[in-house]
């Protein structure tokens, strides 16, 4: 017999929704177990472009889901501000926009309660140099950024010290049934490789993308159209703020600063499964030539990495020929007992990272109901106990506190990963806090192997440093090494041109010519990690033959005036 576990609410997915459920049924003092089959928020929620959105976005097209996301963005910045990154987004109508289309934006904003204010083409300029200089107009509003991982962890850390489980490598292998009613799950422990089942009076399905698969396992139906959106990562920030172009949404309309590198999205491509999101050359390719109308020279920057997420929209309408843009980014609450007769188990599908809070407070409304008991949220006026400095994130902390370290410093807690600036003792830290993680993890944790070298001087140190403390073995030091060289070369495949494919020659020398990562003891490295693998016809998405580009390519065109390079 498996083992078993207890409790009154088991939330399976462990994104931003499900943390978000934890953490607010954790506060009205349920019982909590919360599962996910790999690591916190390694689905949807960490594969975006990191947007706090103001709602200006969905004003025309989607107004209710406008005003959710303007009234949570209010909420966030007050609950969750360690998280965030105050940036200020703009909306600028481009020469390949129509100017009917913003009359239309400006008045759609107050009536979605989405706080704009235009401000001359000139002011816009100034503020973003790097703007297309053509803009015609300009609207400001109120946009962020956001770690996602750190504020999935922080909802799951505080809903941990108010007496929740949180158990990720915990895929579920069925619904538990009694009759007409869901009683919980049996999943499979990855790391303990056992089984494990969890009785609980109510089960929450928050897989967003996989929220149908997980509702298959009752016998029911969710009708879940993922979604795939696929992103660049560039090296260093083309703007300060988020900037968008004012239009119908499309690809590649928006650039999204995140920590030290900027994000540009996104495509929405229907695919029937979730965890087919793999981009092609074509689509980054298309994607960074319409960035270019918004920032001149965006596809002569150095693309770092691109990835693919599956958005979870549920449209109010099944048939082919749905326009994915078209469907509302509201949430839906699907109490099954009333809808299909299957007591003890609600669903909550689509809505966005910005409006998880809210999404989580209709859901455990909803899960009192099914538990007949009557308990008030309190999660918007609740701070999520984010770890950083006070207030809103600072591209600057982490330089300050590198500082900080060295003015202290004896010379014995050097720096593993440059490109973050992480230190060794905060390396061995985290690794200790999270005792099995994998470099992957720490990734998430702490950056390591996210900056332009993407691990190719960091991970094996990383390595080494955490089998020198006792905490890897051999033999799971060389395993680890090898998965994560495997997860940083996925998302550089098709952006391998200019300097980043001079770096992927690099990091080959490095793994293969200096570390011979494939004739370790006891291991074969996958082929992938060898950065061989030409793109169609031997050119790189935007034409050019691979490994011929120059310097100047991959710098982003100079706004007017000298600028120092990046």
């Amino acid at each position: 017999m498996p083992d078993a576990l207890d409790c009154e609410l088991l939330v399976i997915g462990g994104g931003s929704t499900g943390a978000g459920v934890a953490w607010d049924a954790a506060l009205r003092g349920l019982q909590v177990i919360l599962v996910d089959r790999s690591d916190l928020a390694t689905g949807t929620t960490g594969r975006f472009h990191g947007l706090l959105h103001s709602g200006a976005r969905y004003v025309v097209r989607d107004p209710a889901g406008a005003r959710d996301c303007a009234r949570e963005n209010a909420v966030l910045r007050r609950v969750a501000a360690p998280a965030l990154e105050d940036t200020g987004g703009l909306f600028v109508t481009t020469p390949l926009d129509d100017v009917e289309y913003s009359n239309h934006f400006l008045a759609a904003c107050p009536a979605a309660e989405v706080p704009v204010e235009e401000i001359p083409p000139a002011e816009a300029l100034r503020r973003e140099p790097r703007l297309n200089p053509a803009i015609r107009r300009a609207f400001s509003v109120r946009d962020a950024s956001v770690d996602s991982w750190k504020l999935v962890w922080a909802c799951a850390g505080g809903a941990r010290e108010l007496g929740a489980r949180i158990l990720p490598y915990h895929p579920v292998l069925a619904l538990l049934r009694d009759g007409s009613r869901v009683t919980g799950a049996r999943l499979r422990d990855l790391r303990g490789d056992r089984e494990l089942e969890v009785r609980a009076e109510c089960v929450v399905n928050a897989g967003g993308a996989w929220g149908g698969r997980i509702a298959g396992l009752a016998g029911l139906h969710v009708g879940v159209r993922p979604g795939k959106g696929v992103m660049v990562a560039v090296n260093h920030r083309l703007a300060g703020a988020v900037v968008n172009r004012c239009h119908l949404t499309g690809d590649g309309d928006i650039v999204v600063p995140s920590h030290s590198v900027s994000i540009i999205g996104t495509t929405d491509t229907a695919v029937e499964d979730p965890d087919d999101v793999e981009p092609t050359a074509a689509e980054v390719a298309a994607m960074l030539d319409a960035g270019d109308a918004l920032l001149p020279g965006l596809s002569r920057a150095r693309a770092l990495r691109v990835w693919g997420g599956a958005r979870p929209l549920l449209p109010r309408a099944e048939g082919p020929g749905i326009d994915h843009r078209a469907i509302s980014r509201s949430h839906s609450v699907i109490r099954h007992s009333q809808v299909d007769g299957m007591a003890g188990l609600v669903t909550i599908v689509g809505g966005k990272l910005t409006t998880f809070r809210l999404m989580a407070e209709d859901t455990v409304d909803a899960v009192c109901q099914e538990l007949g008991t009557d308990r008030r949220c309190a999660t918007a006026e609740t701070p999520i106990p984010v770890d950083g400095p006070h207030g809103h994130h600072r591209l600057s902390h982490r330089a300050e506190a590198f500082e900080h370290r060295l003015e202290r410093s004896d010379g014995t807690d050097p720096l593993v990963c440059e490109c973050e600036m992480v230190p060794r003792s905060e390396l061995l830290a985290a690794a200790r806090t999270h005792p099995g993680s994998d470099l992957d993890d720490l990734r998430r944790l702490l950056r390591i192997g996210m900056g332009p070298c993407q691990g190719g001087f960091c991970t094996f140190r990383t390595a080494a440093i955490l089998h020198e403390a006792g905490l890897l073995d051999a033999t799971r030091a060389v395993s680890v090494l090898l998965s994560f060289v495997e997860e940083r070369w996925k998302g550089q495949r098709s952006v391998l041109w200019g300097q980043q494919l001079r770096q992927s020659h690099l990091d080959e020398w490095i793994f293969q010519g200096s570390l011979d990562l494939e004739h370790l003891p006891e291991t074969s490295a996958p082929q992938s990690t060898r950065a061989q693998e030409p793109l169609p016809n031997g050119r790189d998405p935007l034409g050019r033959p691979l490994g011929t580009a120059t310097a100047q390519d991959d710098r982003i065109a100079s706004p007017p005036g000298p600028e120092p390079e990046p």
